[in-house]
Protein backbone atom coordinates (compact mmCIF):
# COMPACT_ATOMS: atom_id res chain seq x y z
CA UNK A 1 0.00 0.00 0.00
CA UNK A 2 1.45 3.35 -1.02
CA UNK A 3 0.65 6.63 0.68
CA UNK A 4 0.44 9.40 -1.90
CA UNK A 5 0.99 12.04 0.79
CA UNK A 6 3.80 10.69 2.98
CA UNK A 7 4.07 13.89 5.01
CA UNK A 8 0.43 13.80 6.02
CA UNK A 9 -1.22 11.49 8.54
CA UNK A 10 -3.81 9.12 7.14
CA UNK A 11 -7.52 9.47 7.84
CA UNK A 12 -7.51 6.59 10.34
CA UNK A 13 -4.81 8.25 12.45
CA UNK A 14 -6.57 11.63 12.26
CA UNK A 15 -9.73 9.97 13.55
CA UNK A 16 -7.88 8.10 16.30
CA UNK A 17 -6.14 11.27 17.52
CA UNK A 18 -9.42 13.23 17.41
CA UNK A 19 -11.04 10.47 19.50
CA UNK A 20 -8.17 10.64 22.01
CA UNK A 21 -8.55 14.42 22.33
CA UNK A 22 -12.33 14.24 22.82
CA UNK A 23 -12.01 11.40 25.34
CA UNK A 24 -9.10 12.86 27.31
CA UNK A 25 -10.73 16.28 27.65
CA UNK A 26 -14.35 15.10 27.94
CA UNK A 27 -15.29 17.43 25.10
CA UNK A 28 -18.94 17.68 24.14
CA UNK A 29 -18.31 17.35 20.42
CA UNK A 30 -17.94 14.37 18.13
CA UNK A 31 -14.38 13.55 17.03
CA UNK A 32 -15.48 14.02 13.42
CA UNK A 33 -16.32 17.66 14.17
CA UNK A 34 -12.66 18.52 14.77
CA UNK A 35 -11.38 20.00 11.54
CA UNK A 36 -7.98 18.59 10.60
CA UNK A 37 -6.42 21.97 9.86
CA UNK A 38 -8.25 24.17 12.39
CA UNK A 39 -6.18 25.51 15.28
CA UNK A 40 -6.31 23.50 18.50
CA UNK A 41 -5.62 26.65 20.55
CA UNK A 42 -7.86 29.70 20.76
CA UNK A 43 -10.44 30.27 18.03
CA UNK A 44 -10.22 26.74 16.65
CA UNK A 45 -10.95 23.99 19.15
CA UNK A 46 -10.37 26.42 22.02
CA UNK A 47 -7.85 24.39 24.00
CA UNK A 48 -5.63 26.01 26.61
CA UNK A 49 -2.19 25.00 27.88
CA UNK A 50 -3.60 22.62 30.51
CA UNK A 51 -5.68 20.87 27.81
CA UNK A 52 -2.57 20.51 25.66
CA UNK A 53 -0.70 18.92 28.59
CA UNK A 54 -3.54 16.39 28.97
CA UNK A 55 -3.45 15.63 25.25
CA UNK A 56 0.34 15.24 25.35
CA UNK A 57 0.00 12.74 28.20
CA UNK A 58 -2.56 10.51 26.46
CA UNK A 59 -0.68 10.70 23.15
CA UNK A 60 2.56 9.72 24.91
CA UNK A 61 0.88 6.74 26.59
CA UNK A 62 -0.97 5.58 23.46
CA UNK A 63 1.82 5.95 20.90
CA UNK A 64 4.88 5.16 23.02
CA UNK A 65 6.93 8.33 22.81
CA UNK A 66 7.32 11.40 24.97
CA UNK A 67 6.03 14.86 24.14
CA UNK A 68 8.11 17.17 26.29
CA UNK A 69 6.80 20.47 27.64
CA UNK A 70 10.11 22.16 26.82
CA UNK A 71 10.12 21.11 23.15
CA UNK A 72 10.53 24.28 21.10
CA UNK A 73 8.40 22.72 18.33
CA UNK A 74 5.28 22.33 20.52
CA UNK A 75 3.52 25.34 18.98
CA UNK A 76 3.91 23.71 15.59
CA UNK A 77 3.15 20.17 16.79
CA UNK A 78 -0.06 21.23 18.52
CA UNK A 79 -1.12 23.82 15.96
CA UNK A 80 -3.80 21.53 14.46
CA UNK A 81 -5.12 17.98 14.50
CA UNK A 82 -3.26 17.31 11.25
CA UNK A 83 0.09 18.62 12.54
CA UNK A 84 -0.24 16.58 15.74
CA UNK A 85 -1.17 13.48 13.76
CA UNK A 86 1.74 14.02 11.36
CA UNK A 87 4.10 14.29 14.33
CA UNK A 88 2.66 11.09 15.82
CA UNK A 89 3.01 9.26 12.49
CA UNK A 90 6.68 10.23 12.31
CA UNK A 91 7.53 9.38 15.94
CA UNK A 92 5.23 6.61 17.15
CA UNK A 93 6.64 3.39 18.51
CA UNK A 94 3.31 1.61 19.00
Amino acid sequence: MTDTTPSSADAALLTEVAELIVSALNLEIAPGEIEADAPLYGEGLGLDSIDILEVALVVSKRFGFSLRADNEDNLTIFSSLRSLSDYIAANRTS
